[in-house]
């Protein structure tokens, strides 16, 4: 199955190298969209959990990476349906910027690795994104028993985090990552800020944490950002 239940009515959704999320809260609010051309996986996943795709009323992006907002556009098309961004990665969305740059790798042979394979040559364009309603760091969203708005920046100047605070779920996107053990991103705008962001964010109650990559981190999920993220 390409859609996985990480607890009642919070779902991933497996793209290959991204993950994206699905929250039902009666109606549904997708958290990021893949690369282009994803809205099929993105649809066919749905029907696996009998929902169908004009039930998504709404979209949160994560950050302004085309993995993440890559089929945005399309999808807001062809639902008609608001999108959600930080303002500092919105003003980029919206004219089709997908990257800043510079970016600076996390020293390591896995990063190296995954940069040289994957993100040498990727695509630093989307699909420009308007209208976009923008998000401010500790807004409180009516999804589920209310869903908190977290400014994470570093990897990105406008990345947000989620925290659903009674279900103690944290969608981190790419503050961090968990594709063979949790540890920092392959890629950041401000190195130095994404290590402050992640000790801030390891300040928050979540017993689960999901990624944009890899795979959920469950059971004391805040501890462990506490003692990997010194």
């Amino acid at each position: 199955m390409a859609i996985k239940k990480i607890i009642e009515n919070v779902y991933q959704i497996s793209l290959g190298m991204v993950n994206c999320f699905i929250i039902d809260d009666d109606r549904l609010t997708l958290v990021d969209t893949g690369f282009p051309g994803s809205e099929k996986k993105i649809f066919d996943a749905l029907s696996e959990i009998g929902k169908k795709p004009a039930d998504i009323k709404q979209i949160i992006l994560t950050h302004l990476h085309p993995d993440h907002t890559g089929s945005a556009a399309d999808i807001q098309k062809l639902l008609r349906i608001p999108i959600f961004a930080h303002s500092a990665d919105a003003m980029l969305i919206r004219k089709g910027v997908g990257a800043r740059e510079p970016m600076t790798r996390t020293p390591g042979f896995f990063p190296w690795f995954i940069f040289n394979l994957f993100m040498r040559n990727a695509q630093s364009t989307i699909k420009p994104v308007d209208p976009i309603t923008t998000l401010h760091d500790e807004q409180l969203l009516p999804i589920l028993s209310g869903m908190t708005v977290i400014h994470t920046p570093g990897h990105s100047e406008g990345h947000i985090s989620l925290l659903l605070e009674k279900e103690q779920v944290l969608i981190a996107g790419d503050i961090c990552g968990n594709a063979g053990g949790l540890n920092y991103s392959i890629l950041y705008e401000d190195p130095v800020l994404g290590k402050q962001t992640l000790k801030k964010v390891a300040k928050y109650n979540f017993n689960i944490a999901c990624f944009g990559h890899g795979n959920p981190l469950i059971g004391r999920a805040n501890k462990k950002f506490m003692e990997k993220f010194k």
